[in-house]
């Protein structure tokens, strides 16, 4: 064995506790340092890499000396309570406790040879649907995030498709099914990328018209749409929580559709899915159990560290058809199928366990506040900049972001401008809304406060004063 390695199994427990130090010194700091830093620790330009490779290792301890000198300075702190950018949520204690775990046992969970880890996820996945009000007829998979569970559900749309019209796009190809439609009101940017991924083309994606002054998309129009090609099978891309407003399409309505058209319907519910938490925000996901296929990303709203989602499907035996995989050293394909067969991996690290942990550990209670309280800031923040002058909210605060813009000339130079005089104590990504330059603001962190509220409002109010 090489001698650092040695050196450094022998001393392996006093370099772990080095490590607990250094994350919980990191972790301690959230709340000061600055959420996105500035010069000179993060320069207008990358660093340079460092141009070679040591010949010979200093081992773990300078390792870790070296990225608190070199790195952790221009790192982010995403995981804190004012990181509004995307929908970034942070990892729950318990979450992270797995997410260690789940390092220290480096699970490859995906045979039936090994099977604890197989028999953890699915576990973990019947205590999420429960969590999201799902029948027992939807199964589930972890993921890496919501591009790969819209493409795994894409995906099994398509095999869907090749059903009705008598071919198999996992034998044949996606050719064989002809011109596809994906129809949608308003999709993620995942969307047409899965569909670019899985050979049907972004063309294939038509966009169906919303509801006046709603990304929700207006049910006429998508029956009209499906009405446009009598006798050809759809898919339907459904939105539970768009990017810019958190709009909801009537998911039930959508579902009542299939009583005249043939269409297999995807659910996007990255983050939406979790208004199925609160009571008083349930029923914006009535009818997401009738979806054929459903995306939700974990590491937003569940709080557990990237990269971490789950996609859902009414058929798995489809699903198995696109992603089998055939090798003797992998165990056959039954009726319970390997993990293996499920989604594009054959390897996975045993994402299940953080997501296991922080539902131990606080359960659908836990859960549920934290999401509540994330929407009351989000309101309190449209609330505060719908007092100010600097500034236009341009939607209604639905659930969790806050999609607003300058009252003032806002440009995307201008906002920009803001964004970074800001930064120090709060990050928001830039949009565009009803064609309008804006800025986002997502709320999905389980510290984050009233407290942060006021000082995102006052760091925003300080900056565009200052911008004029």
């Amino acid at each position: 064995m090489d001698c650092t390695l040695a050196a450094d199994l022998a001393r392996l427990p006093e370099i772990l506790d080095a490590t607990r130090d250094a994350a919980a010194a990191t972790l301690a700091a959230l709340d000061a340092r600055p959420v996105v830093p500035g010069p000179p620790a993060h320069p207008a330009h990358p660093a340079e890499p460092t141009p070679r490779l040591p010949e010979h290792g200093s081992g773990t301890e300078a390792a870790l000396a070296a990225f608190a000198e070199r790195w952790a300075p221009r790192l982010s702190a995403s995981a804190g309570p004012r990181y509004l950018g995307f929908v970034t949520g942070g990892a729950t204690p318990a979450a992270l406790a797995g997410d260690w775990l789940t390092a220290a046992h480096d699970q490859n969970s995906n045979s039936a040879l090994d099977g604890g880890g197989q028999d953890l996820e699915r576990e973990t996945i019947t205590w999420l649907r429960d969590l999201f009000h799902l029948s027992a007829a939807h199964t589930g998979t972890f993921v890496s995030g919501a591009t790969m569970s819209n493409t795994t559900g894409l995906a099994i749309a398509r095999e869907w498709l090749g059903e009705r019209l008598g071919v198999s796009p996992a034998e044949d190809g996606a050719a064989a099914l002809g011109r596809v439609r994906v129809l949608s009101g308003a999709p993620h940017s995942s969307i047409a990328k899965a569909l670019s991924v899985l050979g049907l083309g972004r063309s294939s994606l038509v966009p169906v018209p919303t509801l006046p002054g709603r990304e929700a998309v207006d049910p006429a129009a998508l029956d009209r749409a499906l009405a446009d090609t009598p006798g050809r099978p759809a898919v339907v891309v459904a939105n539970a929580g768009t990017v810019n407003t958190v709009d909801f399409d009537d998911l039930r309505a959508i579902a009542a559709l299939r009583e005249r058209h043939d269409f297999w319907l995807h659910t996007d519910a990255a983050f939406g899915a979790f208004a199925a938490l609160s009571p008083a925000h349930a029923h914006l996901t009535a009818g997401l159990d009738a979806s054929d296929s459903i995306c939700v990303d974990l590491h937003k709203w569940l709080n557990v560290p990237y990269d971490s989602a789950v996609q859902f499907t009414r058929r798995r035996d489809l699903q198995a058809r696109v992603f089998q995989n055939a090798a003797t050293y992998l165990g056959p394909l039954s009726e319970e199928p390997d993990l293996v067969h499920l989604t594009p991996e054959n390897s996975h690290r045993l994402r299940a366990l953080a997501a296991w942990f922080t539902l131990r550990a606080y359960g659908r209670e836990g859960h549920r506040e934290i999401v509540e309280r994330d929407i009351a800031c989000a309101r309190s923040l449209g609330e505060s900049l719908t007092q100010e002058p600097y500034f236009t909210v341009l939607a209604p605060v639905r659930l969790n972001v806050v999609c607003f813009t300058l009252t003032r000339s806002p440009t995307p130079a201008r906002l920009t401008a803001l964004r970074e005089a800001a930064g120090p104590e709060v990050f928001v990504t830039p949009t565009t809304y009803a064609g309008t330059p804006a800025l986002r603001a997502a709320f999905s962190n389980w510290r984050t406060t009233q407290a942060d509220v006021r000082r995102i409002a006052q760091a925003l109010h300080t900056a565009a004063k200052e911008l004029g």
